[in-house]
């Protein structure tokens, strides 16, 4: 099998062989740059993100400085995405975080980083579920059963079905429904967004209408506490679009086009966010009544609000109304396709490495996806989201919220993992000092930085719906849903020895351009 190379002077040591899609068994050569970025970008739910953290980046003290924050919150997000091109351009795996944090800090911490991205995953598809299963009552004009949480668990626990379907079904098709549903979705906000400016500048958006200033731009005046939530909540936003990566091996160019999609997807999201931001909150204002972002009442679903005040009420104003109640819908069912192929494909990778039983490796033989994998994920996200909204929508709520914590986690492990993984070639070049060092290592401190701030955050009694002795209860899901990793760790290390002791998946690094690659022994 293909040593793994950067280019022909340069290879990751650690004497494992690079993972390709013959020996996983998925289809290569399936997906070119385009669907890359398209499955990247899904995979954040543009419309649905925005609906539901744009009223409450306002709440949290930021007013018309939300459209700031949605810039600050993407600048660590651009270091950390140069962090998974670069590790990308040198193993080309789909567990994408957990190989490459085993190969940097060794077996355990790889493996802990696999399951905090599942976790996250797993918790986040409780909340796509809702959506698509609210949104869908919606769209046929059944408000009264759309508040019906039996109702709608239903029919959100069919879409999850249906998703995971078609995700085993084959890459290919998946591929070509996220064209789709991306494209809804961003047409339809766009529409909203240009009618939005248009109704502002020409005077008939109404008195709380306000004028783009140079100054909703640059986060000044803000308070520590205000500028601590109104970061993680932003940065929830672009969670996702590392999707592109986990898809490394089905691609046509996997060694640069995941990286690279994963990296525009990145800056196409900004510009994205940054016009409807901007439309919704010149349209709308800052107050703290009717339409206002302002408004408490409006907060978990600003679009919801905005589409009859944009549209108006009359024919056209009905059909666009609906439109955007379509593009959230298609933005909650696009995010969890996107959420469970990588899913899959992470604990494909963690079975073929031995950090799990063989059976979660299996590729079905005719679809070449991960049969096993992707099935398992939606049982246990179904089986979750259905215990979660019995136990209390409260506690699905914080659940949500919790996934902050191992979104840092996630993304500040990559991040020191690429400036560990390249430290012996960072000053070979000044490309690589910045590409795999300080960018990723200022993304790596950042991360680390609001996960400390999110656990004392959180842990406030009034920071979420719920509380446990005392402590806020997303800080106690979260550190809760990240540690029981631990046990779960332990109880499949004896079947799972050989990788635990680094004889499938060994440390290694990236050694100076025309040296050999050196193996880390597994005794070391």
């Amino acid at each position: 099998m293909s040593e793994l190379v950067d280019d022909p002077a340069v290879g990751l040591s650690g004497g494992q062989p690079a993972a390709n899609s013959s020996d996983k068994g998925l289809r290569g050569g399936a997906l070119g740059m385009v669907s890359n970025v398209v499955i990247g970008m899904s995979s954040t739910a543009p419309a649905y993100s925005i609906a539901a953290t744009l009223g409450l980046l306002v709440l949290a003290g930021t007013g018309v400085k939300a459209v700031a924050f949605v810039i600050v919150a993407f600048i660590p997000i651009l270091f950390v995405s140069s962090a998974f091109r670069e590790l990308n351009s040198v193993e080309q795996d789909c567990g994408t975080n957990f190989t490459w944090a085993a190969r940097a800090f060794g077996s355990r911490t790889g493996w802990m980083v696999g399951w905090v991205v599942t976790i996250a995953q797993l918790l986040v598809m409780t909340s796509q579920s809702a959506i698509t299963g609210r949104y869908t009552l919606l769209l046929f004009g059944l408000d009264s059963l759309a508040d019906n949480t039996a109702v709608t668990t239903a029919v959100g626990a069919v879409w999850l079905l249906a998703l995971c379907y078609l995700c085993y079904r084959g890459i290919e098709i998946s591929a070509k429904v996220q064209w789709v549903l991306l494209g809804t979705e961003l047409s339809i906000l766009g529409i909203f967004s240009v009618v939005a400016l248009v109704r502002v500048y020409s005077g008939t958006a109404g008195p709380q209408a306000l004028h783009v200033s140079w100054d909703w731009f640059w986060p000044s005046g803000i308070g520590v506490g205000a500028f601590v939530s109104a970061t993680l909540l932003a940065v929830f936003i672009y969670w996702g679009w590392e999707s592109s990566l986990s898809i490394n091996e089905e691609s046509a160019d996997p060694q640069h086009a995941p990286g690279k999609a994963a990296v525009l997807s990145t800056v196409l999201l900004v510009g994205n966010y940054l016009l409807i931001t901007i439309a919704a909150v010149a349209f709308a204002g800052v107050g703290e009544t009717g339409i206002g972002l302002g408004n408490k009442d409006n907060s978990d679903d600003v679009l919801a609000g905005l589409g009859h005040a944009v549209f108006g009420s009359g024919g056209w104003g009905q059909i666009f109304g609906t439109l955007l109640v379509i593009s959230v819908l298609t933005s909650g069912a696009a995010s969890s396709q996107a959420t469970i192929m990588p899913a899959a494909r992470t604990t494909l990778s963690m079975a073929w490495h031995g950090a799990l039983p063989k059976v979660f490796g299996k590729v079905h033989p005719r679809y070449r996806t991960p049969s096993v994998s992707t099935w398992a994920f939606g049982g246990v996200a179904l089986a979750l989201y259905i215990g979660l909204t019995v136990l209390s929508e409260n506690v699905l709520s914080d659940s949500v919220d919790a996934v902050g914590l191992a979104i840092a986690i996630e993304y500040g492990m990559t991040a020191a993992a690429c400036v560990w993984v390249f430290r012996r070639t960072l000053f070979a070049s000044f490309r690589n000092l910045m590409l795999r060092g300080v960018l990723p290592g200022l993304g790596a401190l950042f991360f680390g930085v609001v996960l400390v701030a999110a656990v004392i955050e959180y842990a406030k009694p009034d920071a979420g719906s719920t509380t446990v002795f005392g402590i806020g209860g997303v800080a106690v899901i979260g550190l809760t849903s990240i540690l029981i990793g631990v046990p779960l760790m332990a109880l499949v290390y004896r079947p799972c020895r050989a990788y635990f002791e680094g004889r499938t998946l060994p440390t290694g690094s990236v050694a100076p351009g025309g040296e050999t690659i050196e193996t880390v022994p597994a005794s070391q």
